[in-house]
């Protein structure tokens, strides 16, 4: 289930989990969280760029929206008011995103062009397929973290997960026409850049994954026996989630976005949900009024 798909249906909806849990009921806690855990550590981790602080980011949240549940008017939708904590929490975050690369367009691309190219043979590029689409996600990542904060969530929302304009402005508390300006402004930056440095998208561009990859590497850029962006366990956001999204891409200059749609999508956490600890812990049972 899409929370920024249109249609958004699912057995159980939201509001009555939400009402459930109010009454105490732990199943109905754990079902929301899991519902939702992948879908906000995900934007997390395309905000920051790094795993860890995208999971300090995704508990953080979670606690802010089970502890203001209470808070939830009957007439509000739980995906619009949960999904706007999200949104102030990670505008307002201090933490310091991974700055792999430059923390602007042009600062990025003098690295890139200042990063020596090695040519590798076809061999050589099959054997090391895996690290090659590492260095491609880590530097898409790197494009995305040069938008400012207010651009790469809506980036996020409009492009990567595909919500439309009536989603996007709910949740950002902008019009829609303003949504659509400022996502198109936002694609825009990305295009720019893309058309100009990488070959992925303009084929006269020098700049190739496969000739990074060497320095990538012997500079510790990449860790090729540590893959941050390409596991085996990691889906892609066009597995997960195109389905059921609304996704553009008749357009030509939309091409780009679809190499953003195949970036990691992590589902899989080594703990069942971020705040198992609150199901443990007596003080939050309480709170709670769990049973």
């Amino acid at each position: 289930m899409n929370p920024f798909s249109t249609t958004y249906l699912n057995d159980t909806p939201d509001s009555v989990l939400v009402s459930e849990i109010l009454n105490g009921n732990k199943a109905s806690l754990n079902g929301l969280v899991l519902r939702h855990q992948a879908f906000i550590y995900n934007i997390a981790w395309k905000m920051v760029g790094d795993p860890i602080q995208a999971e300090d980011l995704t508990q953080e949240t979670l606690l802010k929206i089970i502890s203001n549940l209470s808070s939830l008017k009957g007439d509000s939708s739980f995906r619009t008011w949960a999904y706007r904590i999200v949104r102030n929490h990670f505008l307002n975050d201090l933490k310091k995103p991974s700055r792999l690369f430059a923390d602007n367009f042009e600062d990025l691309g003098q690295m890139l062009d200042d990063s020596p190219s090695v040519d590798l043979s076809a061999e050589e590029q099959e054997s090391k397929k895996e690290v090659i689409r590492e260095v491609r996600l880590q530097c898409l990542s790197g494009m995305l973290l040069c938008l400012t904060k207010e651009q790469r969530m809506i980036y996020i929302i409009g492009d990567i997960f595909g919500g439309d304009h009536t989603i996007g402005s709910e949740i950002m508390e902008i019009s829609p026409d303003n949504f659509r300006k400022k996502l198109s402004n936002a694609r825009q930056h990305l295009y720019n850049f893309m058309q100009n440095k990488c070959g992925l998208v303009n084929k006269a561009n020098p700049c190739r994954c496969n000739k990074k990859v060497t320095v990538a590497v012997e500079s510790g850029m990449v860790d090729a026996k540590n893959l941050l962006f390409n596991k085996k366990e990691f889906s892609t956001f066009k597995d997960s989630l195109e389905p059921d999204a609304n996704y553009l891409v008749e357009e030509s200059e939309h091409f780009y976005a679809a190499l953003y749609r195949d970036h990691s999508y992590k589902t899989q956490f080594e703990k069942k949900n971020f705040i198992e600890f609150i199901l443990e812990s007596p003080n939050w049972r309480e709170r709670l009024n769990l049973n």
